[in-house]
C-alpha cells in the first residue's frame, strides 16, 4: 500500500462496522454521544440488521444505564481486567437477574431483547460485537 496512510488504529477510539460483502469499515472516531450513534446509524442502515458495530471500551464504574438490541445478538469480550455483566430476562425489572463475571479471554453472549448492564471492580476493558439496529437503553 505505497503512500496509504498507517494502517493501525485503536478500537478502543475508531471502532469497526462489519458490513454487507464481507466488508470492514474505519469508522470516525466514537464520542459515546447519541449524535455519534445517530450518524453511525445512518451511514450504516444499508447493511440491516446484519450489520455489526465492533467497539473496544475501557471502564472502571458501573454503567448508568441499561441497554437492548432487539434485532440481533450482541458478543461480550472480556480482554483485560473483569467486568461484571447483568442480563435482564423477561424485560421485567423485578424479573430475576442472571449475572455473570468475566475475566480476560472470557465471553458471553447478550440475546436479542435481552436488557444488559455492567459493573466493573477496577479497571476492565471489553470488546463488543453488536447488532445494534434498534438498540434502546434506559437509566439503571
Amino acid at each position: 500500500m505505497s503512500g496509504a496512510a498507517d494502517p493501525t488504529f485503536s478500537l478502543s477510539t475508531h471502532p469497526v462496522h462489519l458490513g454487507l460483502g464481507a466488508r470492514v469499515v474505519r469508522l470516525e472516531p466514537m464520542d459515546g454521544t447519541l449524535e455519534w450513534y445517530e450518524r453511525y446509524g445512518t451511514a450504516t442502515e444499508s447493511d440491516g440488521t446484519e450489520g455489526r458495530l465492533v467497539s473496544m471500551h475501557t471502564f472502571s464504574e458501573p454503567w448508568d444505564s441499561w441497554e437492548m438490541h432487539p434485532l440481533g445478538e450482541e458478543l461480550v469480550v472480556c480482554t483485560a481486567g473483569t467486568i461484571t455483566l447483568h442480563q435482564e430476562h423477561d424485560g421485567d425489572p423485578a424479573a430475576t437477574v442472571a449475572t455473570v463475571t468475566l475475566g480476560p479471554g472470557e465471553a458471553v453472549i447478550n440475546p436479542p431483547g435481552v436488557w444488559h448492564t455492567a459493573d466493573a471492580d477496577g479497571e476492565c476493558t471489553a470488546l463488543f460485537i453488536t447488532a445494534g439496529t434498534g438498540t434502546e437503553i434506559r437509566p439503571r
